[in-house]
């Protein structure tokens, strides 16, 4: 079991980071100007949550059954606190630009609630060029 979770949290990454990406892209573009929330907009947001809360998930199944855990100070303490930091930051804007009345309000808040997650996202994640790094799949 052990190996299936690593792989998909492996792989789930690329599409969590994709997600966000476009969702940050989509709300970019549109909070200066008069475009309206669809719910295109919404759903984009919506999936880039749905899937790094499964990706929180995976990781904390992983948090107590990987060896990386026990040896790397990385994975047992800076891994853990920025994704969890970064999932409830993509929460909180998710949820706040939910109740937003205007369509830039929504915008703006899916934008930068959405880019902060994303560079906690990245500074938490076990580049393969560190030392204790993680392949790219």
């Amino acid at each position: 079991m052990y190996p299936m979770l690593v792989h998909s949290h492996s792989g789930l990454r690329w599409v969590v980071l994709l997600l966000l990406l476009a969702a940050i892209f989509n709300a970019g573009t549109k909070m200066g100007g008069k475009a309206s929330y669809t719910d295109k907009d919404k759903r984009l947001g919506l999936f880039a949550l749905i899937f790094s809360h499964v990706q929180l998930v995976i990781g904390i199944a992983l948090y107590f059954i990987s060896p990386k855990v026990q040896t790397f100070r990385f994975f047992r303490m800076e891994h853990l606190a920025l994704m969890i930091i970064a999932i409830a930051l993509i929460t909180v804007g998710y949820s706040r630009a939910k109740r937003k009345a205007d369509d830039a309000g929504k915008f703006k808040t899916t934008f930068w609630f959405y880019l902060i997650g994303l560079l906690a996202i990245l500074a938490g994640i076990p580049w393969p060029f560190m030392g204790y790094g993680s392949a790219w799949f």
